[in-house]
């Protein structure tokens, strides 16, 4: 019997587990992982120039400050990070690869979960713990959103997915089309144009996208003065409240943040380019994530003609590319279906309460990391307009005072509960297709409180962390 099983070796499963070691090291625990490396997002993604698309000084743990130049990292070297994260104190060790989970059955008789994981070979192990946190991400990793197009089997090129990059593909000297306009699609083109022989983007409509420099001085400029801890830790909250200052402009002045936005790319790339046409959304910034172009990277590449953007849609394949909607032909060697991502809830593992089927689509998130009527289970899901980290961190730290609590009062099980009926509301105030797809799977947000998920690290930040647990949402036992 475990006390803890940390489901997934990302950036959130090793985060949890040093929160774990640090602060509740009673505690047994062990990390399962369905893959045969740990490193989540950051092992499976290796298309051509895979980084973050967040700033690294958020992106990496409060506990283990980045100490890279790069504001938006390569995927490589956040790989390293986080596996370094994982060896410097033996988490690393407490990793069992290859558990895919697939079945949690809830005992209320012995306030335990039997987790049930299929293993490489096609086996099955079971495993009793106290408490399960899941923390696989938020998309599946078998799948990305795949949409046939007519005739695509026509093609006589390389058709390739970002998710599953072919090894030893390559694309030098080629005519490479890429079907997206989100931040996969904005990292692809700009590396790829580095030595193809020309890179299209292929848009049914744009997304916003905002130049940012590849290094911040700050911790640098900080570090000459101050401990290193210090001018970390300023100049990771100098960018937490810059995003939060960003994201409130875009909730009260989206037409003034859009003109904005939309300015900026016309200064970048100048008069003669229809950024009407190719790079002004439909939607309010921040209605969608807002995509980030390092140093400009993607303006620079369509000024050199090593890359053009199209807007329109496809209307069938042929031998030798695409034909679009309007009779354009569109002739490639390559092209990457860059569509976006299958969201993925629960980690794909039927989770079963006193042997009755857990629906998370008619669950209440209850501050955004548990579900109503889902005892003894932790969620990691990070922000869709900040850093994946900082939820991240928030929710580790607030498993490890939810078990002291539970440690102190003897208690077995904690069992998010609305107290009254609420008015059910989206779980993501977000209208991008990986969560308008899967908006019935996902769990709600109630109408008040606890039942509340913010998008703000600062509210976030008090509810987790000081908010008392004694909030009549929390509902404990100690006796079966």
């Amino acid at each position: 019997m475990l006390d803890v099983l940390i489901i997934g070796a990302g950036l959130s499963g090793i985060g949890a587990a040093r929160h774990l070691q640090n602060k509740c090291p009673e505690k047994t625990w062990r990390i399962w992982e369905a893959r045969a490396q740990m490193g989540g997002t950051w092992d499976l993604f290796r298309y051509p120039g895979v980084r973050s698309d967040s700033d690294m000084l958020t992106l990496g743990y409060a506990f283990k400050p980045w100490v890279g130049t790069q504001t938006m990292a390569d995927g490589a070297s956040i790989l390293s990070y986080i596996q370094d994260a994982a060896h410097e104190t033996g988490v690393a060790a407490q990793i069992r690869y290859g558990h895919k989970v697939t079945h949690a059955e809830w005992s209320s008789l012995d306030a335990c979960w039997t987790l049930t994981a299929v293993l490489a070979n096609g086996d099955t192990v079971q495993q009793r713990a106290r408490f399960v946190h899941l923390c696989g991400g938020y998309y599946s990793y078998e799948r990305g959103h795949q949409p046939v197009f007519a005739q695509q089997d026509d093609f006589k090129g390389e058709l390739v997915y970002p998710q599953f990059w072919p090894a030893g593909l390559s694309h030098a000297n080629k005519r490479v089309l890429v079907i997206g306009s989100g931040a996969t699609a904005v990292t692809l083109v700009p590396a790829m144009a580095q030595n193809a022989a020309h890179v299209t983007m292929l848009q049914r409509s744009p997304s916003y996208v905002v130049s940012l420099p590849s290094q911040d001085p700050l911790p640098m400029l900080l570090g000459r003065w101050l401990p290193k801890a210090w001018a970390h830790t300023i100049a990771r909250w100098k960018n937490i409240v810059q995003g939060m200052a960003y994201f409130q402009l875009a909730r009260q002045q989206p037409a003034f943040l859009k003109k904005y936005l939309v300015g900026m790319v016309r200064q970048a790339l100048g008069p003669g380019f229809d950024v009407r046409t190719h790079f002004t959304p439909r939607y309010n910034p921040w209605t969608q994530r807002v995509c980030a172009l390092p140093d400009g990277d993607l303006f620079k590449a369509l000024k050199a003609g090593r890359a053009s953007v199209v807007t329109d849609e496809v209307a069938h394949f042929t031998p030798e590319g695409v034909v679009l909607q309007n009779g354009q032909p569109l002739p490639a060697d390559i092209v990457v279906v860059a569509t976006g991502l299958q969201l993925n809830v629960l980690g794909d593992v039927a989770f079963a309460v006193d042997g009755v089927p857990f629906e998370p689509g008619q669950a209440f998130s209850y501050k955004g990391c548990m579900l109503s009527g889902l005892p003894n289970v932790a969620v990691t899901f990070g922000y869709t307009n900040a850093s994946w980290t900082l939820k991240a961190d928030l929710i580790a730290g607030f498993v490890c005072r939810l078990l002291k609590h539970m440690d102190q009062h003897a208690y077995r099980e904690v069992r998010p509960t609305p107290a009254r009926p609420m008015n059910a509301q989206p779980f993501m105030d977000f209208s991008s297709g990986y969560v308008t797809r899967s908006s019935h799977q996902l769990p709600k947000q109630g109408d008040h409180g606890p039942w509340r998920v913010p998008q703000n690290y600062l509210l976030d930040l008090w509810g987790l962390r000081l908010a008392s647990l004694k909030d009549g949402a929390l509902r404990f036992s100690r006796a079966a």
